[in-house]
């Protein structure tokens, strides 16, 4: 009897210890499974209804440069690409060594055509005072041969008639000589509209070369980020490489531009649903992808005034674009870098809100998983307003903590 006794208080015993460790292990997992899924606290303040759309940065203003006007132009020197840069600030700069030879050979056949011309003034000036010595001298015979046929008369009429042709002579070759004057006067006027020509074409080509080594350096027209385009020359398109320094260019094409950084704006594409709920000055939180860690102010500057169809998706979809200026850019940010905005159309001061995330359906009521004691039971909560990650509600004090996931089909799924 005392060792079945003893059998079955031992056994008691067992049972009493195992009952209490798996209450143990229960209590345990209890605890644990508090902790091993996302949770949060819900937050009391103002809540930012918000339109959200994706987009990429933009600078309204920009500034483009082109090459010259000028044949063979070779890239000799470059400014970094993506340096802020200031108006008048060299940029870029071409090989000028076969211009400037171009210019040495164009002066001197510039000096050549002024000397040309001045010789040939000289020459002229010579011309005409032989000239006014043969026309001088021919008045001369002829007066003379009026006075001789005038003291002729007196002596004879042999004599005076022989003076009278001597007149004529002299006065036919008086007005030879004037002739040859105009002749020589009109070849002058010829030879020197000539030279002058000459001189006033080597003078342009000289003035031609000079303003094409003064073009050979292009300056920023601008003040902005410095962007060079792709050399697409000798490629597929898909092989395109930044312009280098050795790079040929044709004359009159685009180089680059310099967006102004004061202009940045983010553009993105607002639904046709949501149109009506943005309206141009209303505050916008700028998201960039490149640098999660900012929240950039801004304001909604600019709304397109039609729908614009986007052909390159099926099926086409209509959507309006809107600007949102940057009222302060970071020196960080970049034209083409995508990111979102918030367009704030509504505020709620003093709102209950927490993450979309913990916000469930049961039985067709919006419930929250809300903590009492070990446990999170479901609470109904009413919905104020909406955003892609953040719930207006109320029915749930603030300083709560609810869980971010479905408590009830995480059990089931145990």
């Amino acid at each position: 009897m005392k060792k079945r006794l003893r059998f079955w208080l031992t056994l008691f015993v067992i049972l009493l210890i195992a009952a209490g460790a798996a209450e143990g292990v229960y209590r345990l997992r209890r605890v644990q499974s508090a902790d091993d899924f996302p949770v949060t606290q819900v937050k009391q303040g103002e809540f930012l209804v918000v339109v959200r759309c994706r987009g990429a940065l933009e600078a309204r203003h920009s500034a483009a440069f082109y090459t010259p006007l000028a044949p063979g132009l070779r890239i000799s020197w470059m400014a970094p690409s993506g340096d802020p840069v200031e108006q008048g600030q060299p940029i870029i700069r071409f090989d000028s060594s076969q211009t400037k030879q171009t210019l040495a050979q164009k002066e001197a056949a510039l000096k050549g055509a002024i000397a040309s011309l001045d010789q040939w003034v000289a020459q002229a000036k010579i011309t005409v005072e032989q000239d006014k010595s043969d026309l001088s001298d021919a008045q001369f015979v002829v007066e003379n041969a009026k006075l001789e046929v005038h003291m002729a008369s007196l002596k004879s009429r042999i004599e005076g008639e022989e003076a009278e042709i001597a007149e004529a002579v002299a006065e036919k070759k008086l007005l030879a000589e004037e002739a040859t004057i105009e002749l020589h006067h009109a070849a002058d006027e010829s030879k020197m509209a000539s030279l002058t020509r000459l001189r006033d074409q080597a003078q342009a080509d000289v003035d031609l070369a000079n303003q094409r080594i003064a073009q050979m350096e292009i300056k920023a027209p601008g003040n902005g980020l410095l962007t060079f385009n792709l050399n697409y020359q000798g490629s597929m398109g898909s092989d395109a490489k930044p312009y280098k320094v050795g790079d040929n260019v044709f004359s009159g094409m685009g180089l680059g531009e310099i967006p102004d950084m004061n202009t940045i704006e983010l553009e993105g594409k607002i639904e046709e649903i949501d149109r009506g709920r943005i309206a141009l000055g209303q505050d916008v939180l700028v998201k960039v992808d490149a640098l999660p860690e900012l929240t950039l102010p801004a304001k909604l500057a600019a709304i397109s005034p039609l729908a614009e169809v986007t052909m390159n998706e099926y099926p086409p979809t209509r959507s309006f674009l809107a600007g949102a200026h940057i009222e302060k850019p970071d020196r960080r940010l970049r034209p083409d870098m995508n990111g979102s905005m918030d367009i704030v159309v509504n505020r709620i001061a003093g709102a209950i809100s927490i993450p979309a995330r913990a916000l469930f359906t049961k039985a067709g009521n919006p419930v929250v998983y809300a903590k009492h004691g070990n446990s999170y039971d479901a609470v109904i909560v009413k919905v104020d307003a909406r955003n892609p990650d953040e719930v207006a509600v109320s029915g749930v004090p603030a300083g709560s903590t609810v869980a971010l996931v479905d408590i009830e089909k995480r059990t089931a799924k145990k």
